[in-house]
């Protein structure tokens, strides 16, 4: 089967999406629905269940998956084996928030592009709550990603940062926050809560140590959604500092002072420990190292 048939399959289990993976692959959605048909007519088998809403995979795509992971890892190896021990070339796929896109990769890209300029950087930003799941499905080479409170056992992590947890609150609608004698009334606040993810961990765990039944507005994908929402007046919410000092509304929102102090987030980079024997993997967590 062509690899570039693999990879586009690939990106397609990624994203769910015809529209999305055709744009950023650069092949037309009818084209893109081509190659997944001779794929399925070479299997034999349904590899997605498509209908005008959404895209799922099906048992067959889930088998086939794994050995198209494992064709594209032998590919990249066979690359790596056969170009010269100085000069790095292939793919390296990457995962992040959007804060991280340019508040942390930047210097780290920066010094590994001059080193390996032969590599090819394929990044995708979104969610940090499915950075660990990008990384177990094997669709990025490396994450960066808050430190879980427990590490999977396959996956090594190395600290780049700390970014404290904080709440925050609308400038323009200050009476949104309820307060009584003793501070903020935390069940009569309306709250915006990240859906899933590290950060809804630690309110929920907060909110069971205190016997508190929350005001909950909503709950929202992303911390930059978060803080759109706060500035719009619909309740207070949580995200890490460096979320809030980076986002375009930081004019709009501020930190609530009396609130509890939660664990900080340990920001860092993150891989399969089985990757590290692709020295593009090894070059960029090396760099990583010396920030």
């Amino acid at each position: 089967m062509d690899i570039q048939n693999l990879k586009l399959f690939r990106h397609l289990v990624g994203t769910l999406h015809f529209a999305r993976t055709s744009q950023a692959c650069y092949i037309t959605p009818s084209a893109l629905t081509r190659v997944i048909q001779r794929l399925e007519a070479d299997l034999g088998e349904k590899l997605f269940v498509r209908d005008n809403r959404s895209v799922e995979l099906t048992e067959a795509g889930m088998v086939f998956k794994k050995y198209a992971d494992d064709v594209i890892q032998r590919w990249d190896q066979l690359h790596d084996e056969l170009s010269s021990d100085d000069v790095l070339q292939g793919e390296l796929s990457l995962y992040c928030s959007v804060t991280a896109a340019y508040g942390i990769l930047p210097d780290i890209m920066e010094k590994f592009r001059k080193a390996h300029p032969n590599v090819l950087i394929h990044l995708e930003t979104g969610d940090p709550a499915k950075a660990m799941l990008k990384l177990s499905g094997q669709d990025a080479d490396i994450v960066i990603a808050a430190l879980p409170d427990t590490l999977p056992k396959d996956l090594e992590f190395q600290p780049l940062s700390k970014t404290p947890l904080v709440f925050i609150a609308p400038l323009q609608y200050p009476d949104i926050v309820i307060r009584t004698h003793k501070g903020i009334d935390w069940e009569q606040t309306p709250i915006i809560i990240p859906d899933h993810g590290l950060s809804r961990d630690r309110i929920d765990q907060w909110f069971a140590k205190e016997n508190f039944v929350p005001k909950i507005y909503s709950q929202v994908a992303g911390n930059e959604a978060i803080i759109v929402m706060v500035s719009l007046g619909c309740g207070i919410g949580l995200v890490p500092k460096m979320v809030y000092e980076k986002s375009p509304f930081f004019n709009q929102v501020k930190v609530l002072d009396e609130t509890p102090e939660l664990p900080p987030f340990i920001v860092g980079i993150c891989t399969r420990k089985k990757n590290f024997v692709n020295p593009k993997v090894k070059a960029l967590w090396s760099i990583a190292n010396e920030k």
